[in-house]
C-alpha cells in the first residue's frame, strides 16, 4: 500500500488537470448512509417517496419521509477528513473540481468550491411554481409540506427524484472536466449508478489515469481503475494528504 501511496501522490503532483469523482462511500464515514446496498436507505424506506410523479400526486406523504430522512437525521452530518482533503488539494491547486453524486452539501462545507452537484442538494428547496429558491436553514421544518412565502406552492427539495433530469450545467461541466483531465480520483462511487458513472469513464476514454479509492471491488475496479487503493476514504486520502505536503 505505502508504494501504491507514493505512485498516486506522483501522479497527482505531476497531473497538469486532476479532478475528483465522489458516491455517498465518502459520507458513510460522516454518518449518512448510502441509498443502497445492506444498510441503505431503500431497505427502510419504499423509493416512491423520491419519485416526481408519486410526489405531485402526494406531496404532504412524501414529505413526512423527506424531512426524516434529510432533514432531522442528515442535518447532524458534518464533513469527514476525505472531504477536508479533497479541499486541501483543491486550495492548493492540485485538484480542479469535485464531480458528485452526494446532496448532503458536506464538500461545500469542507471548503471546496468547484463542486458539480449531479443530483442536486437537499440544503436548497425550490418552488416549482416561481423558482425562488430557499436555504434550508431558512425553513421551519415543524411545519410540513414546507410553502413558498411568493406564492404558497409546496416547496421541492432541490435535488433530483426519480423521473428528473441532471442539471445541465452540473452535467455538462462534469463531462467537460472529465474529457481533458489527466487524473480522475474515484472515491466512494460503485458505479452503479448511471449516467453519473459515465464520469469516469469519458476520462478514462480520453486518456486519464484512474485512482479509485474504496474499500471493495466495484463496477470500476475491472474496467477502467488504473491504481486502486483498498480501503477507507478517509484513511487513504489522509495518507495521501501526508505524501502530497
Amino acid at each position: 500500500m505505502d508504494s501504491q501511496i507514493k505512485e498516486t501522490a506522483k501522479i497527482i503532483r505531476e497531473s497538469k488537470f486532476t479532478i475528483a469523482f465522489t458516491g455517498a462511500g465518502i459520507s458513510v464515514e460522516s454518518g449518512v448512509p448510502p441509498f443502497r446496498g445492506e444498510h441503505g436507505l431503500w431497505n427502510k424506506y419504499n423509493p416512491e417517496i423520491l419519485d416526481l410523479g408519486y410526489y405531485h400526486e402526494n406531496p404532504e406523504k412524501c414529505w413526512l419521509f423527506i424531512r426524516e430522512i434529510f432533514y432531522d437525521f442528515f442535518a447532524n452530518a458534518h464533513p469527514n477528513k476525505a472531504h477536508k482533503v479533497l479541499a486541501h488539494l483543491e486550495q492548493s491547486g492540485l485538484l480542479h473540481s469535485v464531480v458528485t453524486q452526494n446532496i448532503d452539501n458536506l464538500h461545500q462545507e469542507a471548503g471546496s468550491k468547484n463542486v458539480y452537484e449531479f443530483h442536486g442538494n437537499s440544503k436548497r428547496l425550490k418552488c416549482l411554481k416561481c423558482g425562488k429558491v430557499f436555504d434550508a436553514s431558512e425553513i421551519d421544518f415543524e411545519h410540513i409540506p414546507p410553502r413558498c412565502d411568493e406564492d404558497g406552492e409546496i416547496l421541492k427539495p432541490d435535488f433530483i427524484f426519480f423521473g428528473e433530469g441532471i442539471p445541465t450545467a452540473a452535467f455538462e461541466n462534469a463531462f467537460a472536466d472529465a474529457e481533458k483531465c489527466d487524473v480522475c480520483i474515484i472515491v466512494g462511487s460503485t458505479g452503479e449508478v448511471t449516467p453519473a458513472s459515465f464520469v469516469p469513464r469519458a476520462a478514462k476514454q480520453n486518456g486519464a489515469t484512474i485512482i479509485e479509492i474504496n474499500p471493495e471491488k466495484t463496477l470500476f475496479t475491472g474496467q477502467v481503475t488504473d491504481i486502486h487503493l483498498m480501503g477507507k476514504a478517509t484513511v487513504i486520502l489522509e495518507k495521501l494528504e501526508n505524501q502530497l505536503f
